[in-house]
């Protein structure tokens, strides 16, 4: 039976008519494993669940607000790779958002499989226009149809007691029954519709809002515009802009949420000599899959600009033979066509490097070069020392894995004594499968062959324009010789001693030229070394694997989605200058204090695999990311057998240096006495984004999706040092 609570209504439409009919399709995990499942969207319009067989014991498979992208067969790696076996055109596979593993499924006709690719390409333009209630209601929906165990449409209340223990409440029984009792206008000793709605209000009724509403509130039962916009101003810290948006959140109602994307501008392409005469893209010297080089090409043509249009940079590490050089130059040309940026933009020799707002909509190529862009051009400067002298040269711009800006200072007003300072960050991945931030992919790993010497091809030369590679002896030896548009890549453990020995020559050294930190070749389980101190010394391309959840990619996220995901981000002033004094081991003296009041935790989810019947005993520790000075945790005492509505109250303080480079993590877990701590949820934010007063923190999964509507409750207060006079 349909959900009473509010379900979406269905357009009448043969493709959704079929899903909720159901059909059996093969679930493809591998060549070995392929078994059938009886697929069926639920009459709610935003679950699809499964069984063995029809008519079988149904589970939830997955949320229609879980899915980012439909592929058709052709589309999956793994489906082409069963090819011989298996019909592409009866194939689909859905793409989550997040890191969960795509779903390939196999239908019995192309029909089938079309229909279930439309309709669920037709559901998420539905869920892309909901409203932030209609969201809500769906979430209720959700939890109604996990509640009502025998689907009749109605919960009793031992249903209800069930469900409490999913949501992670621990209510005692007579008061859940008075609660139900209440909710039950029918005295039918069930709750349908909206009385499951009334049940619900009443279980997250929140003390804290109510008691600082009244404290807000002239009567106790409103807000005034002018009440609201005191409440701004006063504890929220807007200033003068409080009235404006007082107005702007009333006529809104409420904030929707955004789903953060990833938004990675740089992508390593590691190509190898493939049979057939076509390049092969995998990860050499670790055990990857083998991608067709035209295929990686396609894909990157397809998403590099769906999250933003701002420039993506193909790092190409190449290891191929000239003939087949020239099959990656063909496909590079073919396949991007005018969006592969083959020459300067204005055709001639570049005094500076131009900023990601003139080479938005285009793929950049970084990689090695034949000679000078001087010689490609014809042209030799003016002045032939002045590409060759450090001091007219030190002001270069350099490429930054994670932040990439280049400023014009007022002497640029001046052709032949242009200053450009590097000043931006950019999210960069290293994918060992090829340019998983840019389209998922997957496969069997093979053994790479031996890297052999070849010559550089000049058509492929050709192509590289603004990101030459170079190899990095020393900071004297940069500054000497090389040009604005010459870049250079280092190893973790390179940059890393680098920051530690000589960290105000790297800072000083990002200030003019880009870098590139790419992970350690022996990391052949795709994990991840923390980008942080790279980002301390302005190091602008810190390639992560992408694919891999933990905390660097929170870290990732955190900073890069300040600005909606762009894909780019501002350096702080002191990483843009190449006299820069900074050293990022030897930070200044505390100047700022953080005071975090942790006060409530509302809806959080439950721990992955955990039994039915348990209920998390949440804490919060906030933790701080920045210069080595800076980088501190503490965390709040854990609430027991509560995690629908926990209540802490407790006040967590920080001594911050750098705020600039400071980001805060904010991470709920469940606290075990005999084991680790099982992560539940957290949330990461630059502090450039930390707003003073009462803030609702919104956790996401350990993928980085949204956990809605799980949050804490926190107040957020910073206050400068006061000198030694008390100024």
């Amino acid at each position: 039976m349909a959900s009473p609570l509010h379900s979406i209504r269905l357009p009448l439409d043969d493709d959704l008519l079929l899903m909720q009919n159901g059909s059996v399709l093969r679930k493809v995990k591998s060549r070995s494993w392929k078994k059938q499942r009886y697929f069926r969207l639920q009459d709610d319009g935003m679950t699809v669940w499964y069984a063995r067989q029809a008519g079988g014991r149904t589970k939830p498979s997955f949320s229609i607000s879980d899915v980012e992208t439909v592929r058709e067969g052709h589309e999956s790696e793994l489906l082409r790779s069963l090819a011989d076996e298996i019909p592409l055109e009866h194939g689909f596979t859905v793409v989550f958002h997040g890191r969960r593993p795509n779903l390939d499924l196999v239908a019995g006709s192309i029909e089938e499989a079309q229909s279930w690719v439309q309709g669920l390409r037709r559901l998420q333009e539905i869920i892309t226009s909901m409203d932030q209630q209609e969201k809500m209601d769906q979430w209720l929906s959700d939890w109604f149809q996990q509640g009502d165990k025998d689907q009749d449409g109605r919960m009793s209340f031992r249903e209800v007691q069930r469900l409490l223990r999913l949501m992670n409440v621990d209510m005692d029984p007579e008061h859940a029954l008075q609660l139900f009792q209440a909710a039950d206008k029918s005295e039918s000793g069930m709750l349908e519709g909206e009385e499951f709605v009334e049940f619900y209000r009443a279980l997250t009724q929140r003390s804290e809002i109510l008691e600082l509403f009244e404290i807000l509130s002239g009567d106790g039962q409103k807000l005034t515009l002018l009440e609201f916009a005191d409440f701004l101003r006063e504890e929220q810290k807007e200033g003068d802009r409080a009235s404006d948006l007082a107005l702007e959140l009333i006529a809104r109602y409420e904030p929707s949420d955004s789903a953060l994307k990833r938004g990675c501008r740089c992508v390593e392409v590691d190509v190898w000599d493939g049979p057939s005469g076509e390049p092969i893209v995998y990860h050499g010297h670790t055990l990857t899959s083998r991608i067709p080089f035209q295929d990686v090409v396609a894909t990157i043509a397809q998403y590099a600009f769906q999250t933003s249009d701002f420039p993506v940079i193909v790092s190409l590490e190449n290891h191929c033979s000239w003939e087949q050089q020239e099959v990656i130059a063909q496909h590079l040309t073919e396949i991007l066509g005018q969006r592969l940026l083959s020459t300067t933009l204005d055709g001639l020799l570049p005094t500076q490097l131009p900023s990601p707002e003139e080479l938005r909509g285009k793929i950049l190529l970084k990689g090695k070069k034949i000679g000078t862009l001087e010689e490609e051009l014809g042209e030799a400067p003016e002045d032939p020392e002045e590409l060759e002298e450090p001091e007219k040269r030190k002001h270069e711009p350099e490429l930054e894995p994670d932040v990439l800006d280049f400023d014009e200072t007022a002497q640029n007003k001046k052709r032949k004594k242009k200053v450009v300072s590097c000043r931006l960050l950019c999210p960069s991945v290293c994918c060992q499968t090829g340019p998983q931030a840019l389209g998922p992919m997957s496969g069997s790993p093979l053994l790479p062959k031996q890297k052999s010497k070849t010559t550089l091809c000049p058509a492929l030369s050709s192509l590289v324009v603004y990101l030459k590679s170079v190899p990095f002896r020393s900071f004297a030896h940069s500054k000497a010789h090389y040009r604005l548009y010459e870049t250079s890549s280092f190893s973790e453990a390179k940059a890393r001693r680098l920051v530690k020995e000589a960290g105000n020559e790297f800072v000083q050294h990002n200030a003019w030229q880009l870098s590139r930190v790419y992970p350690s070749g022996l990391r052949t389980d795709s994990s991840n070394y923390s980008p942080q101190e790279l980002w301390n010394a302005g190091c602008q391309m810190v390639a992560l694997n992408i694919q891999t959840a933990g905390l660097e990619m929170d870290l990732c996220d955190g900073l890069f989605g300040q600005n909606g995901g762009c894909g780019y981000v501002l350096k702080p002033a002191f990483l843009c200058d190449p006299q820069s004094s900074f050293h990022p081991e030897r930070p200044p003296s505390p100047t700022l204090t953080l005071l975090i009041q942790v006060i409530s935790g509302q809806q959080l989810p439950k721990v992955a695999n955990s039994k039915e019947g348990s209920i998390v005993d949440p804490l919060v520790r906030v933790e701080i990311y920045g210069v080595p000075g800076d980088t501190a945790r503490q965390e709040t005492s854990y609430v027991e057998n509560n995690g629908f509505n926990p209540y802490w109250g407790q006040t967590l303080q920080f001594r911050v240096r750098v705020p600039e480079l400071a980001l805060l993590r904010f991470v709920v877990e469940d606290y075990d006495r005999a084991s680790r701590n099982d992560f539940v949820g957290q949330y990461t934010v630059p502090w450039t984004c930390v707003q003073q007063g009462y803030r609702h923190i919104h956790l996401l999964s350990k993928d980085g999706t949204s956990l809605h509507p799980a949050s804490i409750f926190v107040h957020i207060q910073i206050r400068e040092e006061l000198d030694e006079d008390g100024d």
